[in-house]
């Protein structure tokens, strides 16, 4: 099973219009293998500019908030590529399109790392933040996994939630959670 990175990967169009997206990068030997869904932003954007920029930030909000109609997030441009990293950013990676495997779910973009650099410390995820994550996660796909899953997970993570979330991760955890109300009345609503 190859290693997967949660990050924050930005693209930008022709016309250098960013886009903010969560994506598991997968560790490839020295490859990063960026894969998105069709359709997307990010496909499209690496179609026209064959770079991106992971952005590692400790601002869980960035991830729910992308999964939940906010994505404008401060950027500032990247050091070695064209594009831009989170402002959030407690590191980063510039990365350059190497070559694309085709595929009708997922095409795959393996890329090479260009440039890093590291903008503060950081003290890594409580387990309130990993949580968040793990719901983002849940909800980008409640169309494609089991009802029963997915209710199962969110208590499990709820624990996580109300023993170690401080402002930010709580108002995290309430974004996503708006989206999953929304996905159970919807369910709920008659055929």
């Amino acid at each position: 099973m190859p290693r997967i990175v949660e990050t924050i990967v930005t693209t930008v169009n022709a016309t250098g219009e960013p886009h903010i997206a969560p994506l598991g990068l997968i560790e490839e030997g020295e490859a990063w293998v960026i894969a998105p869904f069709r359709p997307s932003r990010t496909l499209d954007n690496l179609r026209q500019v064959p770079f991106a920029v992971a952005s590692h930030t400790d601002d869980v909000r960035v991830f729910a908030g992308c999964l939940t109609g906010r994505k404008m997030w401060p950027t500032r441009p990247a050091d070695k590529v064209t594009g831009v990293v989170l402002e959030s950013a407690v590191s980063h990676w510039e990365l350059a399109v190497d070559g694309i495997s085709e595929d009708d779910v997922r095409p795959r973009f393996s890329c090479r790392l260009v440039h890093r650099a590291s903008h503060r410390l950081w003290d890594g995820f409580n387990r309130a933040q990993a949580a968040v994550l793990e719901c983002a996660v849940l909800v980008s796909r409640l169309k494609m996994l089991p009802p029963q899953k997915i209710e199962t997970e969110l208590k499990y993570l709820e624990i996580a939630i109300s023993k170690t979330a401080g402002p930010r991760e709580e108002e995290a955890w309430r974004w996503l959670m708006e989206r999953v109300e929304a996905w159970r009345a919807e369910r709920e609503q008659p055929a």
